[in-house]
């Protein structure tokens, strides 16, 4: 596993994320528009070259690079 980077929600994205994935993360930023994510950010690492994006709520997003899809999973529920 290879740290990618943090950024900020509502931030630019990193270059390399693949498009599928960036939408991802734009749909999860306008789920989560109503609450304070001002502190929230986003973790970006690389599992054998495919990446990973975590909220710091805990939502997922993983890339499945056979389907060039993104599959979001939400944050645990107590």
């Amino acid at each position: 596993m290879q740290l990618g980077t943090r950024w900020p929600v509502g931030g630019d994205t990193p270059a390399r994320l693949p498009a599928a994935v960036v939408d991802a993360v734009r749909t999860v930023e306008a789920e989560v528009a109503g609450f304070d994510t001002s502190a929230w950010r986003w973790t970006l690492t690389w599992l054998e070259g495919r990446p990973i994006v975590e909220l710091d709520d805990g939502t997922v997003i993983r890339y499945d690079s056979v389907q060039d899809r993104a599959v979001i999973t939400p944050p645990p529920t107590d």
